[in-house]
């Protein structure tokens, strides 16, 4: 009817017309994140700032991949004739696992895109996902990091240099342009955590009689 009072405006009409401030908030600091990702890309290419040291960052970033450590902490399993490795060794391929399915889960609900100028050419294609938040690497970074620091016993210089490990494999992923710092810090922050659910869920031959019978 005529002089009657306009229609309200759908509400997610008004809040693209009026942004709360989380949201330019949380704009700005993917804006940051983007550009300061791609600025700590000097890996990225051969043609990028310290191309010269992409070998060495592909060698560090082959040290925290899944592959070599699901492999290596099943022949260890295999191999191991204590009881005591044993445990620790079946809870390490647990903690492993845990993190490859979280991680998927992860990717697999926030979808972002790797960096523009991301150069994946590690391992064939197949071995390697699309999606890049968060870090693969980082979250198993510090998954094993805190997993062999409980579980080791090892002098102070070795325990410096595990740390040391976990951080630069972290780096490494910006360096080579494979992901956000975004991702990482979660990632690490991730890792963290999860490693929380393995002490939480510890495998032994008291909860877990069956599978301490297959070895």
């Amino acid at each position: 009817p005529a002089g009657a009072a306009a229609a309200p405006l759908p509400e997610e009409d008004c809040m693209k017309l009026n942004p709360s401030f989380v949201g330019i908030a949380l704009s700005s600091l993917l804006a940051i994140d983007l550009w300061a990702s791609k600025r700590l890309g000097v890996c990225a290419a051969e043609g990028s700032a310290w191309g010269s040291a992409r070998p060495l960052m592909k060698v560090i970033e082959v040290s925290g991949h899944g592959i070599p450590w699901l492999l290596g902490t099943f022949y260890g399993l295999c191999q191991s004739d204590s009881s005591a490795a044993r445990e620790v060794l079946l809870n390490l391929l647990f903690a492993l696992l845990l993190d490859l399915v979280m991680v998927a889960v992860v990717k697999g609900l926030i979808k972002r895109p790797r960096p523009t100028h991301n150069k994946m050419d590690m391992f064939v294609t197949i071995s390697v996902d699309k999606y890049s938040f968060p870090s693969g690497h980082a979250t198993r970074a510090a998954l094993v990091c805190r997993f062999v620091l409980r579980h080791l016993v090892l002098a102070v210089p070795l325990r410096v240099l595990v740390v040391l490990w976990a951080l630069i494999v972290s780096i490494s992923r910006v360096m080579l342009g494979r992901h956000n710092m975004t991702d990482v810090l979660f990632g690490l922050l991730l890792g963290y955590a999860l490693y929380g659910v393995v002490e939480h869920c510890w495998l032994s031959p008291a909860t877990a009689p069956a599978l301490f019978a297959l070895w």
